[in-house]
């Protein structure tokens, strides 16, 4: 059987950045974490433009205007990196 509910859509509650990784709670309670190598432009961005994010709709996504960088929950489950990150397999 196969369905979609809002339920099962996963959703950000928070976000942290730190010098080597993206770490993002979810509203069920499961965290993401993620080389932050995956994107440079947030790698690359001053700790004060990391700091400040908003989230997209219910949670669906994360945005830092300051770095110029969308950031989807969905991508991150299924291990999309951002542009000019490390290639697929890459550690």
């Amino acid at each position: 059987m196969t369905f979609l509910s809002s339920e099962l859509r996963p959703l950000a509650r928070d976000v942290e950045v730190t010098e080597a990784e993206l770490r993002v709670s979810l509203a069920d309670g499961r965290t993401i974490g993620v080389p932050l190598v995956w994107f440079p432009r947030l790698a690359t961005a001053s700790v004060t433009a990391r700091a400040r994010w908003e989230l997209l709709g219910d949670g669906e996504g994360i945005h830092w205007p300051e770095a110029d960088e969308d950031i989807s929950v969905a991508g991150l489950l299924l291990g999309v990196r951002g542009a000019g990150g490390l290639l697929s397999g890459a550690a």
